[in-house]
């Protein structure tokens, strides 16, 4: 039957009875374009490919910075030499250990490795003690993988306290001396090394080397010293202008400037205003109360004594028949 059918459709193809179109084999054709138009080609969309799981973003550390312009600030601070760090201690001057800023039961270094670590695993339920987490650190541009008593990343005071000391902290209250120590502005978790680099120095004796960071780092000492009442030198608020002349758009943090409150010297001791009344008494000591007879030590040789019931005067002495002191 099959080779019947395909006769009889050759015969009627080669007496012209049947005209085939070959696009009509490859199913219906596309319609015409209308007239006066161009024709077109509708080609049909690719699918759309899926996306990739997204990573974990990096903490960016560091306290927010979306006040005032930086360079502004900057230009609003007093500019003054050292001071002397005379009396500067460090646990006496700011605070043993770390505090509770904020008040959310945490202390702030628990407080900054959660802001500024990603990834963070807890020691605790109350999610207070980090026991781990991952580091993007601005100071030096590399990555760390933190576990708690590793000692590889530390708590920086972004301005140094000893630098606060020097800068206008001596007129600080203890209590604003305690929250510059403690103020989340103040404090940036980065690589050890780099933190003990730096030690107390400013922006014009030590810059963190991760140049895309010094525009955010400067920024955040205007801040700390704007909020604090601290001054500047007149080279480290240069080396400050060099960096910002690079990030004109670096924004400062948004502080309210507090009310230096110096704590109260101690009260002067009243003088004694009576007038001399000529040779001060001298005060008599009361004889050793001792017992007749008793042994009494070498240091006491030859001193007097009085009975403690007879209210007679001993001597500690020895005699010509007992080479031993006794009070006689």
């Amino acid at each position: 039957m099959k080779h019947l059918i395909s006769f009889i459709l050759t015969v009627l193809i080669l007496t012209g009875s049947l005209v085939v179109d070959p696009a009509a084999m490859d199913g219906p054709a596309p319609p015409k374009a209308a007239s006066g138009a161009s024709a077109s080609i509708s080609v049909p969309a690719a699918k759309a490919k899926p996306k990739a799981p997204a990573g974990v973003a990096k903490t960016r550390p560091g306290a927010k910075l979306d006040g005032p312009s930086a360079m502004t600030v900057l230009n609003t601070l007093p500019v003054k030499g050292k001071a002397p760090a005379t009396g500067y201690d460090r646990n006496k001057k700011f605070g043993n250990g770390w505090k509770d800023f904020n008040r959310n039961k945490c202390d702030e270094r628990q407080d900054t490795l959660k802001r500024d670590l990603s990834k963070v695993k807890y020691k605790d339920a109350r999610k207070c003690q980090l026991a781990s987490g991952i580091l993007a650190d601005s100071y030096t541009g590399t990555t760390i993988k933190w576990k708690v008593n590793s000692g590889s990343v530390d708590i920086d005071h972004v301005v140094a306290l000893k630098n606060v000391w020097i800068s206008g902290g001596q007129k600080l209250s203890q209590d604003q001396r305690l929250a510059v120590a403690n103020d989340p502005l103040n404090l940036m978790a980065s690589q050890a090394s780099a933190n003990r680099s730096k030690g107390d120095a400013n922006a014009a004796e030590w810059l963190p080397t991760h140049k895309p960071f010094r525009c955010q780092y400067v920024a955040t000492q205007v801040s700390v010293k704007k909020k604090y009442a601290l001054s500047v030198t007149a080279a480290e608020k240069a080396a400050m202008k060099r960096v910002l002349n690079s990030c004109p758009k670096q924004k400062a943090a948004k502080v309210a400037p507090i009310k230096v409150v110096a704590a109260k010297a101690p009260a002067p001791a009243p003088k004694n205003t009576a007038a001399p009344t000529g040779k001060q008494p001298t005060s008599v000591a009361k004889p050793k109360q001792v017992s007749p007879g008793a042994y009494c030590a070498k240091a006491d040789r030859g001193a007097k004594g009085v009975g403690k019931k007879n209210g007679k005067s001993y001597t500690c002495k020895t005699s010509s028949s007992d080479t031993r002191l006794r009070w006689r």
